[in-house]
């Protein structure tokens, strides 16, 4: 059972709170962030006019919009060059992104995706926010890197697949 979260020191041993909730401590930021992430994704793939190059709510008219202010207006411009396709990729890396952290599977990598997401996101959208603590893409790069860096110890694919992995040899 250990793969899942519910490590075990011997049988009939109790386990310290403590131990229970530093073991525990990444799982709710990974059900928001992979939350969030899904319903972002699944909401831009069924906005109809979010994919146009132009006209309200489109990703294009969003783009032109935040172009001059960009810290980085060279992103803007490469995804002023297909803003569909930019679009798409957006939703569907938040769709993976996010399902690969509810579940826990490939972690780190998932975290990975989100971080660079949500940088890409502040470089280009939220950089012009002042004071900056109001943009909220800075906040979730921020979310990220803990999951960067612990994964998905517990309730996760990968603790399972780790799990097997050493039952194996």
């Amino acid at each position: 059972m250990g793969g899942y979260g519910m490590n075990t020191r011997g049988l009939g041993e109790a386990r310290n709170i403590r131990d229970l909730a530093r073991e525990q401590a990444l799982l709710p930021l990974r059900i928001f962030l992979g939350v969030t992430f899904i319903y972002a994704g699944l909401d831009k793939l069924t906005d109809s006019s979010f994919f146009r190059a132009d006209g309200p709510g489109s990703i294009g008219a969003a783009m032109h919009a935040v172009r001059d202010s960009a810290a980085i207006p060279a992103l803007v411009d490469l995804a002023l060059k297909g803003p569909g396709a930019f679009g798409y990729a957006i939703a569907l890396g938040e769709l993976a992104v996010g399902i690969g952290t509810l579940i826990g599977l490939w972690a780190r990598l998932a975290a990975l995706g989100g971080a660079l997401i949500s940088l890409s996101l502040w470089l280009t959208v939220s950089w012009q926010v002042t004071p900056y603590y109001f943009g909220n893409d800075l906040v979730y790069l921020m979310a990220w890197l803990p999951l960067v860096l612990g994964g998905a110890a517990s309730f996760s694919l990968d603790a399972l697949l780790a799990s097997r992995r050493r039952r194996i040899r």
